[in-house]
């Protein structure tokens, strides 16, 4: 059977836009007690204000029509599609990378990266089953290993054999999954989310601030956020208010990005509002959180060469002593800036410590095998 690849063009049914205003101007909002700040939840003026923004300034077809400037394609794999962005590098022989998003994010959180790794990389930049242009799931089991099998072809499909991958959220998951069921093809991965959970039989030795990071997990193992609970157990039921209602939407993602990123963060209100758009529009929310309902519960270890970059203000930062116990970690960068949405907050960092660690591994690869590097020959 031959596989097919079609190009993609992005092109919203404006009765689809129109509706989305309606519904914005008409949202039925609730009370809120004096003085709540943060404490009850999402700011009711905030909310209000970024409601009214996207009813009537945002602008989805200027937005639209940006992205279409990127190459968009669609196929199928397992029954389900895929959408994702392929830009190739100038450099025919460069390595080809795959960027994996998480959530609440989606393809756009690697806008602003492509530029600077596409001089040195090709890149596949896909979205999650269930989310935004690759639409719903309709089956189950789409956890972060499918989606790796599904990468694995993907990159088959556009004649990759060997690639590294690179993500944050559920992407570094999905990422690390794929180093485990592709380990030939996988030269590395690249993560800029990696918890690790306190383990008294460690035997390691952790500094205080290890410690400090250590407490921080612990206080969320004990306090589960909600949003989790809720997709992890009842994503259908979540999902109703969701697509009914944009504020909803809104309101849920929002909070995400008010809470996980560095309050220095530059991330705009319109580029937030293009991604939360981007779950309305497709009518992602409950298949896009199926994924916490799905995750399984242990994977396969990863077994190929990993670097780790911890950002400041993301949701935990990572243990090194701990990490290493569990990953061939080869490459390891502490930042001060930049939060959960990195690609976003601070792509230049990502952008160049991503460059750092996949050419050394390219180099070391063509070491290995005996080839040129900087055009001299070297010993296997």
């Amino acid at each position: 059977m031959k596989t097919v690849i079609k190009p993609f063009r992005i092109d919203v049914p404006q009765a689809d836009l129109d509706d989305l205003t309606d519904r914005l101007s008409r949202t039925r909002w609730p009370n809120e007690v004096a003085d709540a700040g943060w404490d009850y939840g999402f700011p009711l003026a905030r909310l209000k204000e970024l409601a009214e923004y996207w009813r009537t300034t945002y602008d989805w077809r200027t937005h639209e029509a940006e992205l279409n400037e990127l190459p968009h394609f669609t196929t199928e794999i397992d029954g389900q599609n895929i959408h994702f962005v392929h830009v190739r590098s100038a450099k025919p022989d460069a390595l080809a990378l795959i960027l994996s998003h998480g959530w609440p994010g989606s393809f756009l959180e690697f806008l602003d990266v492509i530029e600077p790794l596409s001089r040195d990389f090709h890149l596949v930049i896909p979205s999650i089953p269930g989310y935004g242009f690759s639409g719903p799931t309709h089956q189950r089991g789409w956890d972060v290993v499918h989606v790796a099998r599904a990468w694995a072809e993907l990159m088959r499909r556009l004649g990759y054999e060997r690639y590294g991958a690179q993500g944050g959220d559920f992407g570094a998951g999905i990422s690390m999954a794929l180093g485990a069921v592709a380990p030939e093809q996988v030269v590395g991965v690249h993560v800029n989310y990696l918890p690790t959970r306190p383990d008294p039989d460690a035997g390691v030795e952790l500094s205080e601030s290890d410690e400090a990071r250590l407490d921080k997990v612990r206080q969320l193992m004990a306090h589960r956020p909600p949003y989790q609970a809720l997709q992890a157990t009842t994503p259908q039921t979540i999902g109703y208010a969701l697509t009914d209602s944009p504020v909803g939407q809104l309101a849920w993602i929002a909070e995400r990005f008010a809470q996980w990123t560095d309050p220095r963060s530059t991330i705009s209100d319109e580029r937030m509002l293009t991604d939360i758009s981007l779950y309305w529009l497709t009518a992602t929310a409950a298949s896009s959180a199926r994924i916490h309902r799905d995750a399984p519960r242990r994977t396969e270890p990863c077994p190929v060469p990993m670097g780790v970059a911890v950002f400041a203000h993301d949701i935990t930062q990572s243990v090194r002593p701990l990490a290493e116990r569990l990953y061939d970690i080869r490459h390891w960068s502490e930042f001060e800036r930049g939060g959960h949405f990195a690609a976003m907050e601070v792509p230049e960092l990502l952008a160049e410590d991503v460059r750092d660690f996949f050419l050394t591994r390219l180099k070391h690869d063509r070491q290995a095998a005996g080839a040129e590097v900087d055009g001299h020959p070297v010993e296997g």
